[in-house]
């Protein structure tokens, strides 16, 4: 999943984005409100960290613009506002969340997840396809109950994949989801990651082909062959 981080304080910022990166999230960065919105509106992320007191736009300003034209992105409110006041009216302007400052990074990133996971409809942290698991709170796959070695790339393209089963998702939405703003979209790394996930799955599944390509379009989760369950 993509992640902005809105934060001006430089070391509050570098704490966060380096933990998120460490559970595989691709993260951008905006160090004031008028950089945030400009991002957004450049880029499709999942969420947004989003800090109340910022330069030139404060956050509740950045909040309210974000929520005129876009109800879907997650937004976590971290700030150093802590009055119960302050939550209930971040919650209102429409803030999904509200963390105060200071905070237990492992919480943080917990409720990351659980909203992500609203926006997939997604109650589990584990998703299945056949003989295949993935746990999302973990960061981890399965096949036949042995645990797979994967890259983080190749761990967050297939969680993309398998959060999205209903459709084919095309490779510009993988990229924009899971690399961050200095990607070279012209590169051939998406195709490098997703055809060494293939051959790790086949190693283990043979002739049992979990990710499929549609010419054009994009990459899908193939459906389950009967006698796999």
């Amino acid at each position: 999943m993509k992640i902005l981080v809105v934060e001006d304080d430089l070391s509050m910022q570098k704490s966060v984005c380096m933990g998120l990166r460490k559970f595989s999230y691709a993260v951008d960065v905006a160090s004031d409100g008028e950089e945030a919105l400009r991002m957004v509106e450049i880029h499709e992320y999942d969420a947004l960290v989003l800090d109340w007191n910022l330069p030139r736009i404060d956050g509740i300003d950045v909040l309210r613009e974000i929520r005129k034209n876009n109800q879907d992105i997650k937004i976590l409110i971290l700030s150093a506002r802590s009055e119960v006041e302050d939550k209930i009216f971040g919650l209102d302007t429409g803030a999904n969340d509200y963390m105060a400052k200071p905070f237990h990074f492992k919480e943080l990133e917990a409720r990351l997840r659980a909203l992500l996971r609203r926006r997939f409809t997604q109650t589990d942290t584990r998703l299945s396809h056949g003989e295949l698991l993935i746990d999302t709170a973990l960061k981890t796959a399965y096949v036949k109950g042995n645990l797979m070695e994967l890259t983080k790339k190749e761990y967050g393209i297939l969680e993309h994949l398998m959060l999205n089963k209903d459709k084919v998702v095309s490779a510009e939405e993988i990229m924009e989801h899971l690399w961050d703003s200095s990607f070279d979209g012209f590169s051939n790394s998406l195709k490098v990651h997703i055809n060494s996930l293939k051959k790790k799955l086949a190693a283990l599944l043979g002739e049992q082909e979990v990710i499929k390509n549609r010419r054009g379009l994009g990459y899908y989760i193939a459906e389950v062959p009967l006698d796999a369950y």
